[in-house]
């Protein structure tokens, strides 16, 4: 966790002819995402797609799973991430309905710098196949309730 934003920016940096794109959870985001810096002072134009559920979402499938509703210091207090890209000088979109994304994605690709997506997701939707109530349940039939 925290990889892909670095990783990123080193792919682009090494392979600057190529589209970069990092996916990254809004946890793992923000354990680097002052690295924009990096990506604007080298004119690096990586895409930052940041799925934000305002939770460490892994560690909290997992607490749920084996401890239902007693999880601890998952929760997380983030900024605007479209309005903090744009404060480094890259750019910035928010996505909340699935039919935002293409438009925001081919806007982003478009920009000659680098930019940020936040998809802004509730934090029920743990995964793609389960929210946070079926994992729950899962973990209730793993102890035989």
């Amino acid at each position: 966790m925290g990889y892909g934003v670095p990783a990123a920016i080193a792919a682009k940096s090494l392979y600057p002819q190529r589209a970069v794109v990092a996916l990254a959870g809004d946890g793992c985001f923000m354990m680097a995402a002052q690295e924009l810096a990096t990506a604007m002072q080298y004119d690096l134009h990586v895409l930052f797609i940041v799925v934000n559920n305002s939770q460490f979402g892994t560690i909290r499938m997992h607490q749920e799973r084996h401890y239902p509703h007693r999880v601890h210091g998952t929760g997380l207090t983030n900024p605007d991430f479209a309005a903090f890209a744009r404060s480094f000088g890259a750019h910035g979109e928010t996505v909340e309905r699935t039919e935002e994304f293409l438009p925001a994605l081919r806007r982003s690709l478009e920009v000659k710098r680098a930019a940020v997506i936040e998809i802004r997701m509730p934090q029920e939707a743990s995964t793609p196949g389960a929210t946070l109530e079926q994992i729950r349940e899962q973990g209730r039939k793993l102890r035989g309730e």
